[in-house]
């Protein structure tokens, strides 16, 4: 099950955020929120694992440049 642990305001941040996470060895996926025609400037969820969930808030909070 994927566990949601960031909600990006655009595409650009879900990547770089996505980024971030995997070069720390985490399983990441992103799924477009909110309306479809907004395209890459709508809201994105950054996803991992449950089992992954703490360890990726914990590196969000310390290393995340937001």
């Amino acid at each position: 099950m994927w566990q949601v642990v960031y909600i990006s305001p655009n595409r650009v941040v879900a990547e770089q955020i996505k980024s971030l996470l995997t070069n720390e060895g985490l399983l990441v996926m992103l799924r477009p929120i909110g309306v479809p025609h907004l395209g890459d400037s709508g809201a994105v969820e950054v996803l991992v694992p449950e089992t992954e969930a703490e360890e990726a808030s914990q590196i969000l909070t310390e290393k995340a440049p937001l």
